[in-house]
């Protein structure tokens, strides 16, 4: 009778903890889009540890956040600068960075990873930090294309692990895809569906398929546009003036494209591809493959589909 009183107990505190609000986070990668969600997070009062390889990387993070803040300062506060430092600095005692995923994760609520979309890395550090987190802990990944239960293989936590896909610049998009994959609990995803509320996002509920929502459209959008264009059909300038004008899109999908990455665009497709080869919508293109293989990546290197300056 002992036993079973003290795994009921131990049943209702684990439960009681997942409905705990997320206090503090610890978000695994400093490039844009994890210092994005570090600063939003920061804004709305959560505790937050920026965690990457290296100090230069998290010094060249917590500048980009401060640069962020002091725009959003100068819009905000026009009238009373002292205001607006005072704002950044608040935001900013919010934030520390450490370069010890391990020791961090003791210690948080929640992890968000946003590290490089690679199955195999994403799983070794989430196997890694299972090991280092405490039960409550919930793990969430902010990826576009790859599987959740795919990368929450790698722990002992099926039931706490989620998705959070957020979109870039992270502190101007309010969407935020909120993944429940097959072994994710009901707990854990009305906390990352709370989560998402409490920075000011607008949550939609996902399940675990390839793209979720939003890429899964979007993705065979933009190839559909290439492979029109391939088979002679329209310019890419007819075709992004088309949809801008007809359809009311902000970009046409080339220039999209350019601006997402025609490498990335290459990567999820050929991730589909492979998975569900059948799938026209996942068929590879021969012109993005070969501007890919010529450097041609869009907006970062200058050139993709357009020129850039």
């Amino acid at each position: 009778m002992a036993f079973v009183t003290r795994q009921f107990i131990r049943s209702l505190s684990s439960s009681a903890a997942l409905h705990a609000a997320i206090k503090h986070v610890t978000i695994i990668g400093g490039g844009l889009m994890g210092a994005g969600i570090a600063q939003v997070a920061a804004s709305t009062g959560h505790s937050v540890v920026l965690v990457d390889t290296s100090e230069d990387i998290l010094k060249k993070s917590a500048k980009g956040i401060e640069s962020s803040l002091k725009r959003v300062a100068k819009k905000k506060f026009a009238e009373k600068p002292e205001d607006g430092e005072a704002f950044i600095q608040k935001i900013l005692k919010n934030i520390s960075t450490s370069t010890d995923a391990a020791s961090v994760v003791q210690g948080t609520d929640l992890v968000v990873e946003a590290i490089v979309e690679n199955l195999k890395v994403k799983q070794d550090l989430f196997g890694a930090l299972d090991k280092a987190a405490p039960e409550h802990t919930i793990f969430a990944s902010n990826t576009s294309s790859l599987p959740i239960a795919d990368i929450a293989s790698s722990t002992a936590r099926l039931d706490r692990f989620g998705g959070l896909h957020f979109f870039n610049p992270v502190p101007m998009m309010k969407l935020v895809e909120v993944i429940k994959a097959p072994g994710t609990s009901q707990q854990t995803f009305d906390s990352l569906l709370e989560f998402s509320k409490a920075l000011g996002k607008h949550p939609v509920s996902c399940k675990d398929t390839p793209g979720f929502i939003v890429n899964r459209l979007l993705v065979p959008y933009m190839l559909e546009a290439v492979r029109l264009h391939e088979r002679g059909h329209g310019s890419k300038e007819d075709i992004d003036v088309a949809m801008k004008l007809g359809a009311g899109y902000p970009m046409g999908p080339f220039e999209l494209l350019d601006y997402v990455g025609l490498d990335t665009s290459k990567f999820i497709i050929d991730g589909w591809h492979e998975k569900d080869p059948d799938n026209p919508l996942f068929a590879p293109s021969p012109l993005l493959n070969k501007l890919v293989a010529e450097g041609k990546l869009g907006k970062k290197t200058g050139e993709g589909f357009y020129k850039h300056k």
